[in-house]
């Protein structure tokens, strides 16, 4: 178990969006989250106090999670520095990142000297099985979007949030570290073998109740040509019943591919409903789920009504305006 509560590094992040596992943590867990360590160039800012090492010892926090998911997800050799120093004044270290603490000898090395533990969430601790494709009970739910970083784990947690509030049957299923590092369970799924990355999504998502809802973390895009391997995954392994289409319109390019646009809401749906098809016949798509966070909230409710006029599906933002009109529409389907 990784020992709480935390301090969230933010290390060199270039943007507000490097740092979306610290700002996860922050917004579900934030009795976990103390402050935040931020090195000298750092653009991003969670609006928690700017604590030294010393300063969040005092305060006692037990563990220092890395909140940065760069591309690559690699340790930087200025964030090293911080690292060691971390292990040194008492605090474990928590990563989620490809580049494994374990793996990185200098750390490695400390953490044996001063008695502290590395954890890497972002290692599969089953033995997955090669998806079969049988159809289990229950329902699931995936959101699957139109870029990376988009909204898709916000929107799950969200319905998850509304369902258990409303006395549903529902269960949030992390597929990334962010996720992990909120609940403490689920699977990384872009660390597993591609043979058995479908096959995870099964594992993850049983046999349940007829009523009960699997709300699957959604990863990737099926058009980010980087990451639309594990999207597929999840489109397949999920058998979803629902799809929620998740968008963040102020964006000009894919993330990390500035020659890529965006695709459409309609594009996705089409994509995804022809894909998710293949393992569940019925699957249907039944809302939109729109990040407006650098939107005014007048402009916000404007374009999401001009979505619902030109999809004719449900659309909200649901962290900023509540997830009732996508519980709704996971209702009226069930």
């Amino acid at each position: 178990m990784i020992q709480t509560p935390y301090l969230l590094f933010l290390g060199d992040a270039p943007d507000q969006l490097a740092a979306k596992v610290a700002q996860g943590i922050k917004d579900w867990r934030p009795e976990y989250a103390i402050g935040q360590f931020r090195m000298e160039g750092c653009k991003a800012d969670l609006g928690l106090p700017d604590l030294t090492l010393a300063e969040a010892k005092a305060k006692g926090v037990k563990t220092l999670v890395i909140g940065v998911a760069n591309r690559g997800g690699v340790i930087s050799q200025a964030w090293k520095k911080v690292l060691v120093a971390a292990l040194e004044e008492g605090f474990d270290l928590a990563s989620g990142l490809h580049n494994l603490l374990r793996d990185v000898e200098d750390l490695a090395a400390v953490a044996r000297a001063t008695g502290r533990t590395l954890h890497d969430v972002r290692v599969p601790s089953v033995d997955y099985p090669i998806a079969n494709g049988k159809k289990r009970r229950g329902k699931r739910m995936l959101a699957v979007g139109t870029d990376c970083s988009i909204g898709k784990m916000y929107t799950a947690l969200c319905v998850d949030k509304e369902m258990r509030a409303l006395g549903l049957k529902s269960t949030f299923r992390a597929t990334g570290q962010t996720g992990i590092l909120i609940t403490g369970d689920g699977v990384p799924l872009d660390a597993v073998i591609a043979d058995f990355m479908a096959g995870s999504i099964e594992y993850l998502t049983p046999d349940n109740d007829d009523d009960h809802w699997d709300l699957i973390e959604g990863q990737g895009s099926l058009f980010h040509v980087s990451y639309s391997g594990v999207t597929l995954a999840l489109v397949h392994g999920g058998q979803p019943d629902a799809l929620i289409i998740c968008h963040e319109p102020t964006r000009s390019h894919m993330r990390g591919l500035p020659d890529y646009k965006l695709p459409t809401i309609e594009q996705v749906r089409d994509m995804a409903l022809t894909l998710a098809r293949v393992a569940n016949p019925a699957c249907q798509a039944v809302a939109v789920s729109i990040n407006t966070q650098h939107m005014t909230e007048a402009d916000a409710k404007t374009y999401l009504a001009d979505v619902e006029k030109r999809t004719g599906l449900p659309a909200t933002d649901p962290f900023r305006f509540g997830a009732g009109k996508l519980v709704d529409a996971l209702v009226a389907l069930a």
